[in-house]
């Protein structure tokens, strides 16, 4: 048995557990941090390939915070763990990890195809394939529509408009009595979501994406400091000042409690807000997020992730087969419909369940097409430095430690030292 404590067994139906036995079979572990359903979702899945396999897998749990999970994943893989098999990846992660993984480039051609190219792309390292795509992400403006039907408003197309919609219903609804009731909650604390979030305000603004696709360092610009000027008179005022410690698990709670008007968010959080022990089931919807004063588009930053097979694993035949299983069109399918999961497989864009089950999937391939990457290829190794150091910023200009102006100066500064003579 390995040595990782896990978050439980695989247990496999009767039927099948003598192939637990046969030559060949393989006890796999799984590595994987989660938001909503995702744990549960994928134990599911690991339990039918296992029955169809005769292989067994584990599925180790990380913390939710993308961050934290980088950190360990860097340590297990730095020490050449064997304990894990597969690891799930961000899509920000494989140049900073990729010589630790199997090309899966030879293992993958009869189904790489169906793929979205660009995202095949963001997984391909110096030629090689390092993780496969398992579903994409691109976060939406979640809005209560029978407080805006009620209030005669409008989803907004700016962020100016946001702010004012927020605030109008907020202040009316408390009038009415809805004391807790909060305009726009997000992704406020400190780690790679508010990277995600700021990303998404100086991008909308026009001031650039942090540090360009040619290696040019743009974040420090006035249109990026009319960004975070206009986010930090928010705080306090359309979101609760508690807003600078949410993750995503923190703004839905509030959200799908019922006490906020809009919400930022990735796509999961659209299934588990339909959910029967939802306040707002049936009360919401999503659209694009704003745009910005001086901008002229809305950015929504590409995230999803992907299945990396680890070199040092001792069975990898049997993992890039659980690869293939978990990021094959059945599998997504399923993840879709149960977790309003974005596919990579185009086709499943036109599948007829998931239009009529999840129709926020088909609307919101376009949005994905045209999402902005965080600078993770520009950047390579140093992309975690980069991104440290531009949430603080951020945070520190949210939180009134430090003008927006003079926090993006200092962070020129620093980003302009890790560069040395060029990424």
């Amino acid at each position: 048995m390995k040595g990782l404590t896990r978050l439980t067994a695989a247990s496999l139906l009767a039927g099948v557990a003598l192939g637990a036995t046969i030559a060949g079979a393989a006890e796999l572990s799984v590595v994987s941090g989660a938001v909503g359903n995702d744990l549960a979702e994928m134990r599911q899945q690991l339990d039918r390939f296992a029955a169809e396999s005769g292989h067994t897998v584990d599925l180790v749990s990380m913390p939710a915070s993308t961050t934290d999970q980088f950190g360990q994943y860097r340590l297990w893989l730095s020490a050449q763990n064997r304990d894990i098999d597969v690891y799930r990846t961000d899509v920000i992660w494989a140049p900073q990890l990729a010589e630790h993984f199997v090309d899966l480039t030879p293992h993958v051609g009869d189904v790489i195809g169906g793929h979205f190219p660009a995202i095949v792309e963001s997984q391909t390292v110096d030629g090689k394939l390092v993780a496969m795509p398992m579903y994409t992400d691109a976060p939406a403006l979640y809005y209560r529509t029978d407080l805006l039907e009620k209030h005669g408003k409008e989803p907004p197309k700016t962020w100016e408009e946001m702010a004012a919609t927020a605030k109008e219903i907020m202040d009316k609804e408390r009038a009415e009595g809805n004391a807790q009731l909060w305009g726009f909650v997000f992704q406020g604390a400190a780690y790679e979501g508010l990277t995600c979030n700021g990303l998404e305000w100086i991008t909308s603004f026009g001031g650039g994406q942090i540090v360009e696709p040619d290696g040019t360092i743009s974040v420090n610009n006035p249109q990026s400091v009319k960004a975070l000027d206009t986010v930090r008179g928010w705080i306090g005022t359309i979101a609760p000042p508690g807003v600078l410690a949410y993750q995503e698990e923190d703004a839905r709670g509030v959200w799908q409690t019922g006490n906020a008007v809009f919400m930022r968010n990735w796509p999961y959080a659209y299934a588990l807000g339909n959910s029967d022990d939802s306040a707002v089931k049936g009360k919401f919807d999503a659209t694009t997020l704003p745009i910005g004063e001086g901008g002229d588009r809305s950015a929504a930053t590409l995230g999803g992730w992907n299945l990396a097979v680890s070199k040092y694993s001792p069975n990898q035949e049997a993992a890039i087969e659980l690869v293939k299983f978990l990021a094959g069109e059945e599998a997504q399918k399923f993840r879709a419909l149960t977790n309003s999961r974005l596919p990579t497989i185009q086709a499943l864009y036109d599948d007829p369940e998931i239009v009529e089950q999840q129709p926020l999937i088909p609307r919101w391939k376009e949005v994905f097409l045209n999402a902005v990457p965080r600078p993770s290829a520009p950047t390579k190794a140093d992309y975690n430095e980069v991104s440290s150091e531009f949430w603080t910023a951020v945070h520190n200009t949210l939180s009134g430690s430090g003008e927006a102006e003079s926090n993006l100066r200092r962070l020129e500064a620093r980003l302009k030292r890790l560069q040395g003579s060029g990424w």
